[in-house]
């Protein structure tokens, strides 16, 4: 085992350590093999060693790697392009994370209040929301687990229940100097909590009628995850703001905040900046995964495999009165269980699958998106049954 003395004890480390990866499968030091329905939370969308994404990214770094934006990169530019033409978009800024990327959203909001003569202006956030751990985006997080020894926060945020959007309405009408929404379409650390059909399509109304940015994180959603290319298109709307990271570079740090509308004229030069966002090298990671995206039906095949995951644990767990409920969209799965379930990691993991838990009660599994048909049926077979002798 290395020693770790030397890093900063900011984890409880599982004391297992991965060399290398193969498809939907890792390896560990001692040669044993793990099916990975963790990803990297939800970061490798295109499995370990993809062979698309090596030549993209080793044909970048034998050319270029960063030069700054302080000239025209025009790799950045590429990308940009082809996010627009997938989401809808109008412009995007790189950074590096999903937390710079929801920061990059709340100095948005900021901006654009005070542009209308907002003094402080306010953002709602909901309950059970995940947006990261720098100071906007962890004030933006619900839990006061991960706010404790930070304080204080920020002020202007306004926190409202999930899946309630009489209560976004009351909201701003009580508080007139709200600006933005920022919402996640499934909340993944939340533990894979879903939105009501119309949730999404409410909330944009609501933002339509007050001026209102609609702000989606779709940090963890996006990028194929749920079977589209970002969540929100299961709705008929269109966001002003879309926050993604994870598997946008398939394990490189990437992240993009992009915008429409007037959201996409709000900053200006010198308004907000970043040094290594949108480098040639994460910018040829991204657009590798675009392509694989789109050339090998992995939206479609998260979706497929999503169903065929969900539909056999339902069928394997029906009668396990313990299970409160099987959820999610394309390959972003939770199951809630009715009491806390985190030694249903370990166990796992000694059977051959990383799997982790979110919210204290969900089993949650988030998979590459080229999971292949045996690979789901041994997810369900073998989750499915630790699932089903946990509860006896």
């Amino acid at each position: 085992m290395t020693d770790t003395n030397a890093l900063m004890n900011t984890y409880n480390r599982i004391p297992l350590g991965f060399v290398r990866g193969e498809g939907s499968w890792v390896f560990d030091r001692d040669g044993n093999k793990y099916l990975d329905a963790i990803a990297g939370i939800a970061v490798c969308a295109l499995g370990h060693s993809h062979a698309g994404f090596i030549e993209a990214v080793q044909d970048q770094v034998a050319r270029l790697t960063h030069v700054s934006n302080l000239f025209d990169i025009p790799i950045q530019q590429e990308l940009a392009e082809k996010l627009c033409a997938a989401s809808g978009m109008d412009s995007v800024f790189f950074c590096n994370s999903g937390a710079e990327a929801n920061e990059t959203a709340i100095k948005l909001a900021r901006m654009y209040g005070h542009q209308r003569d907002i003094e402080v202006p306010g953002i709602i956030v909901a309950e059970g929301a995940f947006h990261g751990r720098t100071m906007g985006a962890l004030t933006a997080t619900h839990s006061k687990r991960y706010q404790n020894g930070f304080g204080p926060i920020l002020e202007g945020f306004y926190r409202v229940s999930f899946n309630d959007a009489d209560a976004v309405a009351d909201m701003v009408k009580a508080n007139p100097n709200i600006v933005a929404i920022l919402v996640e379409p499934v909340q993944g650390e939340g533990g894979i909590v879903m939105p009501k059909s119309d949730y999404l399509n409410r909330i944009r109304a609501i933002c339509d009628e007050h001026e209102m940015l609609l702000m989606l994180d779709e940090v963890q959603t996006g990028n194929g995850r749920t079977g589209k290319y970002f969540a929100f298109q299961h709705n008929s709307i269109q966001p002003d703001v879309v926050t993604t990271a994870k598997g946008l570079g398939n394990g490189f740090p990437i992240g993009a905040c992009m915008a429409s509308g007037i959201a996409s004229q709000i900053f200006q030069p010198g308004h907000h900046a970043t040094t290594f966002g949108g480098s040639p090298l994460a910018c040829a990671a991204a657009l590798a995964v675009n392509a694989a995206l789109l050339e090998e039906n992995l939206l479609s095949n998260a979706a497929l495999q999503g169903d065929r995951i969900k539909f056999g644990l339902s069928s394997k767990l029906q009668n396990a009165d313990h299970v409160v409920d099987i959820r999610g969209k394309g390959l972003m799965i939770g199951v809630e269980l009715n009491q806390s379930c985190g030694e249903l990691v370990g166990q796992a993991r000694e059977k051959g699958i990383l799997i982790n838990v979110a919210s204290d009660k969900v089993v949650r599994m988030v998979p590459p998106l080229n999971l292949k048909e045996e690979e789901s049926d041994l997810i369900v077979e073998t989750v499915g049954s630790l699932i089903q002798g946990f509860g006896s």
